[in-house]
């Protein structure tokens, strides 16, 4: 299946009670490559690897076919400093 940046985003949003979400498909449209920003305050008090693990496991199965996936992880505090 070809995952689309509408599809990742609903997802993440969702599953993560995001604020806000951006996604890029850097892959010419095949879907294999995405760059996300994810600003949810489940990320609060986790680590950088404990949030990645996160939104991995949301990602799980769409990640068996996604070949490059970069993501930034934000609480919602961590997002209004760097505005």
């Amino acid at each position: 299946m070809v995952y689309t940046e509408a599809y990742i985003k609903e997802k993440l949003a969702k599953e993560l009670d995001a604020v806000h979400v951006e996604v890029t498909d850097e892959s010419d449209g095949c879907g294999a490559k995405f760059s996300v920003v994810i600003v949810s305050d489940k990320f609060q008090g986790k680590p950088l690897l404990a949030r990645h693990r996160l939104v991995n496991s949301v990602l799980q199965e769409e990640l068996k076919t996604i070949h490059a996936f970069t993501q930034k992880t934000l609480t919602v505090e961590q997002w209004k400093q760097q505005s």
